[in-house]
């Protein structure tokens, strides 16, 4: 007997684009099995909060959440999954109105949910096989799409607890991917985002290489963009590169983690690479594809990082010939081995680091836009805000921002990609002003 159909549940996710896609495809499974989405103002029987644990903000962040729903939906279940569900399944929180769902059972939390409803139990933490994957594609806010092809990871950095929390890289098949790449073409979509952990790692649970997956989602009729989330250095070969320089639809963009620009503190969180070598690797993207946007993940204030180390590693990636940095502060994370690395960094040390990293960002980004100053480059346009001029990005990922005259009238255009030529930069400073070329 369906116990949950004509409930209303309520949603909030926290964290990374592949959370958000997961918790779209939890959404859609709910509502096949009956369940309606509450509506603002409405009292949800069933919550589902889909947790981020990459740092202690995001730790809070979730208990927060929990907490608020909790007051704004009395009564109601409440189902916590995602990368912070198990630590919290340890936690105070822990109550008879609350399920906690590994990651790897994501797929499974409208039959979860079932279970206690008919029970009225309390469930403890569900553990998922190693070898699970759960499939997820969904629309953005906007107009792109994101396609999970991977979860989990093996490789283990001395910092993170994803490996933790999601398990073992796994992925789905090439086929099934695919399969959800022509949904997404049915259902409108003109830009894919391949999302996972590990992406690159793609094929240990069927044997298959991320460059045959690339090859053939570049097949799909209907979908013209396809971007490559995140991808480590030492698995960004240039067979991929070379590829990306000469397809269909993958755009020249890539997003690349360096993590740090000091050898020492590389080793110092087990990193598979040297910054010999991701120099190199940002070298081989430019010479196939030297309009490339390129963004780099960095990591200050790790521990063990001395001020000389971070000198050299600002001095690294201020050589660097990269768009945009994405700075992160060092998060001490409970059960990793980075806790047993002697010389702690001070906060007030990892807000100045981070600070000099993110003027650094600044200047590697107006440098990338300024140099596109008066071309025309092929732009998505994006669902404006009412009223608003319509924005979108170019092929190599700078934001355009139409000119207010050429906005009014052309919401038709939305979800489509046209000709724009780029101007100087907005009021705001966050995009280059655009004309459409007729």
């Amino acid at each position: 007997m369906n116990t949950i159909k004509g409930k209303k549940a309520a949603y909030y996710t926290l964290g990374c684009k592949l959370n958000f896609a997961e918790t779209s495809t939890i959404q859609r499974q709910m509502e096949a099995a009956g369940v309606e989405t509450a509506k603002s103002g409405e009292t949800a029987d069933v919550c589902i909060v889909n947790t981020c644990s990459v740092t202690e903000v995001a730790d809070s962040k979730s208990r927060q959440a929990i907490s608020r729903l909790r007051h704004k939906h009395p009564g109601a279940l409440m189902v916590v999954t995602g990368c912070y569900a198990k630590t919290l399944s340890n936690s105070p929180l822990k109550g008879e109105d609350i399920i906690f769902v590994d990651a790897k059972q994501k797929g499974d939390i409208p039959k979860l949910i079932e279970e206690a409803m008919g029970t009225q139990i309390s469930l403890p933490l569900r553990e998922g096989q190693g070898g699970s994957f759960s499939p997820a594609c969904a629309c953005g806010e906007r107009t792109r799409y994101f396609l999970k092809v991977q979860d989990g990871c093996d490789y283990f950095c001395t910092y993170c607890t994803i490996p933790f929390a999601r398990g073992r890289s796994r992925n789905g098949s090439i086929a099934s991917l695919v399969c959800q790449a022509e949904e997404a073409a049915r259902m409108g979509g003109k830009e894919v985002v391949l999302t996972g952990v590990n992406i690159g790692d793609f094929g240990k649970t069927t044997g298959e290489t991320f460059i045959d997956l690339l090859r053939a989602l570049d097949r799909v009729e209907g979908i013209e963009r396809y971007r490559i989330s995140s991808i480590e250095p030492n698995l960004l070969t240039e067979e991929i590169i070379r590829f990306c320089a000469e397809s269909r639809a993958f755009m020249p963009h890539f997003h690349i983690p360096l993590q740090s620009g000091s050898d020492e503190v590389l080793r110092l969180m087990h990193r598979r690479y040297d910054t010999k070598f991701f120099r190199e690797k940002i070298d081989e993207v430019r010479r196939y594809i030297p309009d490339a946007f390129i963004g780099v993940d960095v990591i200050v204030g790790m521990r063990g990082e001395t001020d000389e180390l971070f000198a050299q590693a600002r001095d690294f990636m201020e050589a660097l010939p990269v768009s945009q940095f994405h700075v992160f502060s060092y998060s001490e994370r409970p059960g990793t081995k980075a806790l047993q690395i002697p010389g702690k960094v001070s906060p007030q040390k990892k807000h100045e680091r981070s600070q000099q990293i993110l003027a650094l960002s600044n200047e590697k980004l107006h440098i990338h836009y300024n140099i596109y100053k008066g071309q025309t480059r092929p732009v998505l346009l994006e669902h404006s805000s009412k009223g608003g001029a319509l924005h979108g990005f170019t092929d190599n990922y700078i934001r355009v921002s139409l000119t207010p005259t050429l906005s009014k009238g052309e919401g038709a255009l939305t979800n489509s990609i046209v000709n724009v030529r780029l101007g100087e930069w907005n009021e705001k400073g966050d995009a280059l002003k655009g004309e459409i070329v007729k």
